[in-house]
């Protein structure tokens, strides 16, 4: 058995404008995601469900995790085989498909890192390494779908 580790976030709802969830239209979606000693994060829901544009919604934040995990993973695996990596940037995709009964899932994730090497010899390995990441990744690991990735290497 593996090392088992526990990761405690409070999620507080901040959206109650008075009468609580009394009526659909009556509430707003505005909650505060907290860790202990770290800055607040200000979620609500897609826009599209009622939810306030200026703050993250779980969506991108989920997107958000599976681009960040890899990026950590990359960046270690291309220390260990020597590429030196100046620069690292990911514009990545999620396709959420909503069901008939109001529901969803996301159907794919697709990573686009953009990733600056030091030495041309080290491309070849550089774009190979994101297939390892993507192995290594904690989130990626744990999603029922593929995470695609479409990555660009060049050199300073």
């Amino acid at each position: 058995m593996g090392i088992l580790k526990n990761y405690c976030v409070d999620v507080h709802w901040t959206g109650n404008t008075g009468s609580g969830t009394g009526n659909y239209k009556g509430y707003e979606r505005s909650h505060s995601i907290v860790v202990d000693q770290k800055p607040v994060i200000f979620g609500s829901s897609d826009p599209s469900y009622r939810g306030d544009p200026t703050k993250y919604n779980p969506e991108e934040l989920f997107i958000a995790s599976l681009s960040s995990c890899h990026m950590l993973w990359y960046l270690h695996l291309c220390a260990e085989a020597g590429i030196t990596v100046i620069d690292y940037t990911d514009h990545a995709v999620g396709t959420m498909e909503e069901t008939a009964d109001g529901g969803g899932y996301f159907k794919e994730v697709v990573l686009k890192p953009v990733v600056t090497v030091s030495e041309e010899k080290m491309v070849g390995l550089a774009n190979d390494l994101h297939q390892w990441a993507n192995k290594k990744c904690f989130i990626a690991s744990s999603v029922n779908f593929k995470v695609l990735h479409q990555p660009s290497t060049q050199v300073l």
